[in-house]
């Protein structure tokens, strides 16, 4: 008996032996960029190249020119509908997830009930594990109910199985219980997961800017989001915690982000896939497709997080998938909820980098890939021997129309709807079960 037969559960003994020949395997990872089969067996990768001795498949997927990567790994998606976590969310939102070639994905703590003790985040992992086409991990929430008054037991989260703590779109007012926050979480380990804006001055609903003016849209100003960076940086300095920057949005962000790396801040950062392609320009006419927070800015913040992407600073790219019912997008802009639902198209808008001419496409697949796994400290993101057989297979070359009557999400709340994108998810394997196939 094999080591992978033995150390495998009676649920994945039971997934078949796989052979997928001739496609071009990239794992950022390990650096492998090359033409290469890999090989499948109970739930677990265990061969690239010649298949192991008495290995016999009982399926082969002929992946000519077509790309085989690790699953997808999203940092910031929402597991709900209209704002709210619904009964089948998880078997829908994870099945629109798969579709996207995504196999794990990370929930921040503002569902319903909020992820602020053990049970909630166990019933969560019990869902995804019945329910669920994709994996889920947690973080949980900072502070009590989130409303950063008191701080979380974020110890006994952890050890429950959260990832992370943050306090989503709640601001922490308070700087002292902040700084306790970070404490906390610095004498943990844990990573601390900040959305940062000034409560105060993020009263408005699109860029702070020559378009909101024109619309007469409150504005949200850049300084909302640099006066909360710049405090945070602070009391991390002071406490030494680990912290990721969620959704930079402008320029100054990503210098601060810069900043803080170069003098040796323990602080990691992401992008949304639609800041890297839409600006305050494509709100248009009051399209409440396009709002969301934080808001879409200057075409002069889309090349910095650009840059910000190719140089390494921002580490990944997120979908901040937020599935809304339809009346949610048809009160006035203003009164509209923020949020795309955005994991069906947060591979092909990553890999509109390579054809813009930002990074290669080995870059591109280890912002999905490798470092946000590094970034959630999960042992997930490649195709090493022994790992779970979690992949995408994708052609890049294939040209697709948005549609977003056909999306698998409960939402349909997207701006990208008609757009001509390339690069499509053929098939998703979770721990060896094909859980997506175009076919």
């Amino acid at each position: 008996m094999s080591d992978i037969t033995q150390l495998t559960s009676p649920l994945l003994s039971n997934r078949p032996a796989i052979s997928i020949i001739n496609g071009h395997v990239i794992d950022p990872a390990n650096q492998v960029d090359k033409k290469v089969n890999i090989h499948l067996q109970h739930g677990k990768i265990v061969a690239l190249g010649d298949a192991p001795e008495n290995f016999v498949a009982q399926r082969v997927i002929d992946a000519s020119e077509q790309i085989i990567c690790p699953g997808l790994i999203d940092l910031r998606f929402h597991l709900r509908e209209s704002g709210y976590e619904t009964k089948g969310s998880i078997a829908s939102e994870t099945k629109a997830a798969a579709a996207g070639g995504v196999t794990a994905l990370c929930c921040p703590p503002d569902t319903d009930p909020i992820i602020d003790n053990p049970a909630m985040v166990k019933l969560i992992r019990l869902k995804a594990e019945t329910e669920g086409a994709a994996k889920i991990y947690t973080l949980s929430a900072l502070t009590q109910q989130l409303k950063g008054e008191k701080l979380s037991e974020m110890r006994k989260l952890k050890d429950a199985g959260c990832v992370g703590t943050s306090n989503a779109l709640h601001p922490v007012k308070s700087t002292l219980v902040m700084r306790r926050a970070l404490e906390y979480a610095a004498s943990h380990d844990i990573t601390v997961f900040i959305q940062a804006f000034d409560p105060w001055l993020s009263d408005g609903c699109a860029h702070e800017g020559a378009v909101s003016t024109r619309l007469g849209l409150a504005g949200i100003p850049i300084s909302a989001e640099t006066i909360a960076i710049a405090r945070d940086l602070q009391l991390i300095e002071l406490t030494g915690a680990k912290a990721h920057f969620c959704q930079l949005s402008s320029a100054k962000a990503v210098q601060l982000i810069h900043q803080a790396q170069e003098d040796g801040l323990p602080v990691t950062a992401d992008v949304t896939a639609h800041h890297l392609h839409l600006t305050e320009m494509d709100i248009g006419y009051f399209d409440s497709n396009c709002h969301v927070i934080p808001p879409l800015r200057t075409q002069r913040d889309q090349d910095a997080l650009r840059r910000g992407l190719k140089s390494g600073v921002i580490s990944n790219i997120v979908s901040d998938h937020q599935p809304h019912g339809s009346d949610a997008k048809l009160a006035p802009f203003a009164e509209t909820e923020a949020g795309i639902s955005g994991v069906e198209t947060l591979l092909p808008l990553a890999l509109k980098m390579i054809d813009d001419q930002v990074m290669p496409l080995s870059d591109v697949i280890a912002r999905l890939t490798s470092q946000p796994a590094e970034t959630l400290g999960l042992k997930e993101g490649t195709l090493s021997i022994g790992s779970d057989a979690d992949i995408c297979i994708f052609d890049p070359e294939a040209y697709w129309v948005v549609d977003r009557e056909k999306f698998l999400s409960q939402g349909q709340n997207t701006p990208f709807h008609s757009w001509e994108l390339k690069g499509k998810v053929n098939y998703t394997f979770k721990s060896g079960e094909m859980v997506f196939s175009s076919q």
